[in-house]
């Protein structure tokens, strides 16, 4: 077969070889009247819509990287905001915590003078009860000397008395 192929290429003549250069040629005009306007048309068309792509591709990564960078300083004022809200929180806290300890203080201090006027009160109320009770003994002792002449005995009897009155009176 190839052999065939070489001796056909051996017997061509030159109108023969004009004919398939005028039939290439004329094919060649109408690919490029029908053909190749469509086609370079249809590269160009991809070749807009490839930098489209790319172009449309750089700014979704540009915006991306926008939103990043916006989401970071977000983040950032957030974590600043919390941290002030925590500071802003103890200093609250200590703040309530002083005050309580101050009227905690103020408290314990006026029950302190309130117990001391208390106290003193009764220890007023207690003089004047012995002084009351010093005083009746006192009468008493001397009414009981008046009425009797004393001996030793007698004495010795009254003091006896009067330390039983004591122990009654306390009691």
């Amino acid at each position: 077969m190839l052999s065939h192929l070489i001796i056909g290429a051996s017997g061509l003549y030159l109108g023969d070889m004009l004919f398939i250069a005028i039939s290439f040629l004329v094919l060649m005009a109408i690919i490029a009247k029908v053909a190749w306007n469509p086609i370079t048309k249809m590269m160009a068309d991809r070749a807009d819509k490839i930098a489209n792509d790319i172009d449309a591709a750089q700014k979704s990564r540009q915006t991306a990287t926008d939103l990043a960078d916006q989401r970071r300083e977000a983040l950032s004022h957030s974590r600043s905001e919390a941290s002030d809200i925590v500071s802003d929180a103890k200093q609250s806290g200590e703040k309530q915590r002083a005050s309580i300890v101050t009227d905690a203080q103020n408290e314990a201090t006026q029950y302190k003078q309130n117990a001391r006027k208390d106290i003193e009160q009764e220890r007023q109320d207690a003089l004047k009860n012995v002084q009351a009770d010093v005083a009746d003994i006192s009468v008493q002792i001397a009414s009981k000397i008046i009425k009797k002449q004393l001996d030793p005995k007698g004495q010795q009897a009254l003091i006896n008395s009067y330390i039983e009155g004591l122990g009654k009176h306390e009691s």
